[in-house]
């Protein structure tokens, strides 16, 4: 199994309004694709100054349905999200092997 994690770093003036839009819109959206078995979105408790840190992370089956959805669909997600908060926040992601 697969652990895709997307880290954001939010502007803590939009961080209410972030975590709403990804629990009520971005995640289901992401879940409607298909590609992943179950997300979850986590809020990291030992944070940087000047941010409010969460991790959105998303299960597959194998590498290649992850790569599918990167292809197919992340782009056009990922630009809702910069349409949506425009330099008020900043990600990164990685890609796990759940061994356990």
């Amino acid at each position: 199994m697969i652990l895709y994690n997307v880290t954001s770093s939010i502007d803590p003036e939009i961080a209410d309004e972030w975590v709403t839009y990804m629990r009520d819109v971005h995640l289901p959206d992401v879940m409607a694709t298909g590609f992943f078995l179950r997300s979850q979105l986590c809020r990291l408790l030992n944070e940087e100054e000047g941010g409010v840190t969460y991790a959105a992370q998303y299960y597959c089956l194998d590498l290649e349905q992850l790569e599918d959805y990167q292809n197919l669909f992340d782009p056009g997600l990922s630009a809702n999200l910069t349409t949506r908060f425009p330099g008020q926040y900043v990600s990164f992601s990685t890609v796990l092997e759940v061994v356990d």
